[in-house]
């Protein structure tokens, strides 16, 4: 079989694409920011994660408490279904339902005000982390720093997130940050639980 003298011209251009690529992509500086981990540890982060925690378990004691409080009615109704009459069952029936309604508002509005709250905290540390890891980049010479939620796989050489949390509190040092204090886990706020929407 005889062999072409030479490759088609499409063929070409890929190889020397290849081949450049690889030559750039050998040559570039590159590093991984944990870019959730850096925000929530930081001392401000750790700080909005116990704020968060503290307005979190207060509204879930709330719904907690109207949800029993509601889960006893309908065992009432239940109960007395047998022995009012078909109009007093259904104003309690209708009675109930408004007020899972209602119950079901009040844990929308609690969400709404629980991510509302998140974003007013963590916003200024986010966009100071950014500010960090950009400061990282130009003083290192990095040709670009990725977060590693956006890549399947990084060598953990090449990650920087401890020494942005330390820049990020204002610490000259790349050590690793302080522990979490108990109850700060490094990732956003749970929603409250929703309430249960049965039908007496």
């Amino acid at each position: 079989m005889r062999i072409p003298a030479r490759l088609p011209l499409a063929a070409a251009f890929a190889l020397l694409f290849c081949l450049a690529g690889k030559t750039a992509a050998a040559d570039m500086k590159v590093a991984v920011v944990d870019v959730q981990r850096a925000v929530m540890q930081t001392e401000d982060g750790l700080r909005a994660q116990a704020t968060l925690k503290k307005l979190f378990d207060s509204r879930q004691q709330e719904l907690n408490k109207r949800q029993v409080e509601l889960q006893k009615q309908k065992e009432d109704i239940d109960k007395q279904s047998r022995v009012l009459s078909q109009a007093a069952l259904q104003k309690k029936v209708d009675d109930w339902q408004k007020q899972m309604v209602e119950l079901q508002t009040t844990f929308v509005e609690y969400n709404k005000e629980l991510e509302k709250k998140q974003k007013e905290l963590t916003d200024p540390i986010f966009e100071r982390v950014i500010g960090t890891i950009k400061r990282i980049a130009g003083t290192d010479g990095y040709d670009l720093i990725v977060d590693r939620a956006t890549v399947a796989f990084s060598r953990s050489d090449l990650d920087l997130t401890d020494r942005v949390i330390q820049l990020a509190n204002g610490s000259p040092g790349g050590a690793a940050a302080s522990p979490p204090p108990a109850g700060a886990s490094g990732g956003p706020t749970k929603a409250p639980t929703p309430a249960g929407s049965s039908r007496p």
